[in-house]
Parts: structure tokens; sequence; C-alpha cells
């Protein structure tokens, strides 16, 4: 077999789709399929825009946060706590036994006040910021 490589100068879902199958197949075949869900919640204006939100999945029973976003102006009134209790709450219904993130620029501590724990880190990232990986066990947390 010859393979090349090459640069993806314009790449797309598709090629990701393309690129992930062999994976996808390979950790199937071994770990039992996923069962990939997402899990979006939406911060909505009362026009109807959008404000921000939580995006999210869940897979092999964990919940996990890539974005949550509160508007600058609506930060400290709880409303992150609020999407991520939801989200939580919806990822024990989907029968989930823990939930984890990735952070940096000092979130890290709203994170650790909802019960996370961090269970790693990556210094320098971007350079003077870590990024923070936190933890929380859902099966046993009220």
């Amino acid at each position: 077999m010859s393979l090349t490589i090459e640069i993806a100068d314009t790449p797309d879902d598709a090629l990701r789709a393309q690129i992930a199958a062999p994976l996808l197949a390979f950790n199937s075949a071994l770990a039992g399929p996923s069962g990939h869900r997402s899990l979006v919640l939406v911060l909505r204006h009362d026009d109807g825009s959008v404000a921000g939100g939580l995006w999210g999945a869940t897979a092999h029973g964990w919940l996990y946060t890539q974005m949550l976003v509160v508007p600058e102006a609506a930060r400290g009134q709880g409303l992150g706590a609020q999407l991520m209790q939801q989200a939580e709450a919806l990822a024990r219904a989907r029968g989930c036994l823990g939930a984890w993130v990735d952070t940096q620029f000092g979130a890290r501590g709203f994170y650790e006040r909802l019960g996370y724990a961090v269970f790693g880190e990556l210094p320098d990232y971007p350079p003077g910021f870590s990024r923070t990986f936190l933890f929380k066990r859902l099966d046993t947390a009220a």
C-alpha cells in the first residue's frame, strides 16, 4: 500500500468524518458504541437572539462541556451555574456517571465551586496561561 501526506487547505466536516471513520470503528469495536448525543442549552434575549449557552455532548457515560458562554453583562447572577446544573441533570437522565470540561482564562474557580476537581493541566496554553481539565462524578453527586 502506498500512502502520501497532503495538507488540506479547505477542510470541512465531510473530510473530518472520513478521517474519523476508522478511528470510530476501532473504538466502537473495543469499547462498544459511544452513545454520542449532543447536549445544547441556549440563552436567548427577549427578542429571540442568541446571547450564549452551553455546547456539549454525552458519550461513553460522560458529559463533556465544550463551551459555556454567559454574556459579560449577565455574569455573576448564577446563569452559568444554572446552565451547568441543567446540563448535569440531563446527563444523569441519560445515565451518565460523570462530567468533564477543559477551561482556561480564569474559569477554573467557577467549575471548582460547582464541585469539579482538577485532573490535568497543560501549562503555557497559550503562553502565560494554563488549560485546566476538570471532572465531577454525577453518579455520587446530589
